[in-house]
């Protein structure tokens, strides 16, 4: 009997969430612990072949890596860039459905049309006449401007390669396909093969490209993880499709930093860069009213200045409940904790409800001391002077520990007429120059009681 030599393909099942192989079908992932994401795909055999080894080179002898980065007129893309889009690179942008990532997409390829180079914008969801329509309304039709409505990635990077535009964008990565992996579009082994098609293209033809990717239910970027690794830049846009504001936020960034943000407002013209986003959230902030503080955040290098707001209201219920959006619900609970057991403030029998003002999201540990000042201020129903801005961190002692930055956070309230903030003691002593805006420094929750409520 003879045996034939040719190679048969293979199935194996493998997790839409974390890429995790099996040769049998799971209920359950054993690797990311999710239920029903075991799809069966069919894995070619890899050919064999001569291995040719590459020459290193000597770091010095390396080529150089200055060339100029490519701006936009959207300076507050150009921020979260690091500057610009750096020549070779990818950059994947990814957010919820509606939230404005084709519409980010479109302001930005006709914004490098007008400098006089050609752009190409391939889209495997949408129509050309959809995507015309939508141009239309938002006014960023140029003759630079390209558009391809293809799903295959080998006719795109053929496209690409023949065109030379000065940026590829494609919407989306889940709906490409190679023609040499057999599974679905969309699948983890079709978007790492796709993925790693076109960061092979940007790399040797130094065209950059932008992708745009889908998030699943959690908020996280559908496909595999190693996605996230394979790209240079990862961008995610934030923001509730009710409010108006929408922030782009860096995620990793290997030409610059990874704690820029970008503001946007949705209007019927389309995304318009925010400039000024401390006025803006600052806006319709009712004054001196209680449980509500003025908190100067810093998000990279940039100072906003944001509302936090508190509700707290006696519980109906036999176990007080702690909502907090735009902040850590953890957080929230710890700091309300913090009030009970060192300010003696009755926080237990009592619902609380937090909010940050205008859809933005505070992580930062500077936000406890505008949370525990909102909170107190609401329970006991004395308002902050409207002239007043609070930042510092809170321990589980009752201590206020220093924060980050606090330079450009004094100088950006007493940019906006703010004329005092209370701050950590030890962030006061360290200022190394004099600002016009009266510093109250602190140490413990006792001195802010007895400062803020007296």
């Amino acid at each position: 009997m003879s045996i034939s030599g040719k190679k048969q393909n293979k199935t194996i099942y493998i997790c839409q969430q974390c890429a995790y192989k099996s040769l049998k079908w799971l209920g359950r992932c054993p690797e990311c612990g999710e239920w029903e994401t075991l799809i069966e795909e069919v894995v070619a055999p890899k050919g064999g072949g001569q291995i040719v080894p590459g020459k290193p080179v000597a770091l010095h002898l390396a080529p150089d890596g200055d060339e100029e980065r490519m701006t936009t007129d959207i300076e507050e893309l150009d921020r979260v860039l690091g500057g610009g889009i750096v020549p070779g690179s990818v950059v994947l942008i990814g957010g919820e459905p509606g939230i404005g990532k084709s519409t980010l997409i479109l302001h930005l390829l006709e914004s490098i049309a007008r400098k006089d180079r050609k752009v190409l914008y391939v889209s495997g969801e949408e129509s050309a006449r959809q995507i015309k329509m939508r141009a239309n309304r938002l006014g960023v039709i140029h003759p630079g401007e390209f558009l391809a409505t293809e799903n295959g990635v080998e006719q795109i990077i053929a496209m690409a390669t023949e065109m030379r535009p000065a940026l590829l964008a494609v919407d989306s990565i889940q709906t490409l396909s190679s023609a040499d992996v057999a599974s679905s579009p969309g699948s983890v082994t079709q978007v790492r093969e796709s993925a790693y098609r076109l960061v092979g293209f940007a790399k040797k033809e130094n065209i950059p490209v932008i992708l745009v990717g889908h998030v699943t239910k959690d908020g996280a970027i559908a496909g595999p993880k190693v996605l996230e690794h394979m790209v240079d830049t990862v961008l995610y846009f934030e923001g509730d499709r009710s409010h108006v504001f929408r922030i782009l936020r860096t995620v990793k960034n290997r030409f610059g930093s990874t704690n820029e943000i970008g503001v946007f407002e949705m209007k019927e013209e389309g995304l318009v860069q925010v400039s000024n986003p401390s006025e803006i959230f600052l806006a319709e902030r009712p004054l001196n009213e209680p449980g509500s503080v003025v908190l100067p955040s810093v998000e990279g290098t940039r100072p906003i200045l944001v509302e936090v707001q508190a509700l707290v209201s006696p519980t109906n219920l036999g176990t007080a409940r702690r909502t907090a959006i735009g902040a850590d619900q953890q957080r929230l609970s710890l700091l309300c904790a913090v009030l009970e057991k060192k300010a003696g403030l009755d926080m237990y029998g009592n619902d609380v409800f937090l909010n940050i003002a205008g859809g933005i999201r505070i992580d930062e540990p500077a936000l406890d001391l505008g949370v525990i000042c909102a909170l107190a201020s609401s329970l006991l129903e004395k308002n902050i002077p409207s002239n007043t801005v609070v930042c510092g961190e809170v321990g589980l002692a009752g201590e206020v520990r220093a924060v980050g930055q606090i330079d450009v956070r004094v100088r950006e309230a007493q940019r906006l007429g703010f004329s005092r903030i209370i701050l950590p003691n030890s962030n006061k002593e360290r200022l190394n120059w004099k600002p016009t805006i009266e510093l109250v420094g602190i140490s413990n929750m006792h001195q802010l009681m007895d400062i803020v409520f007296k």
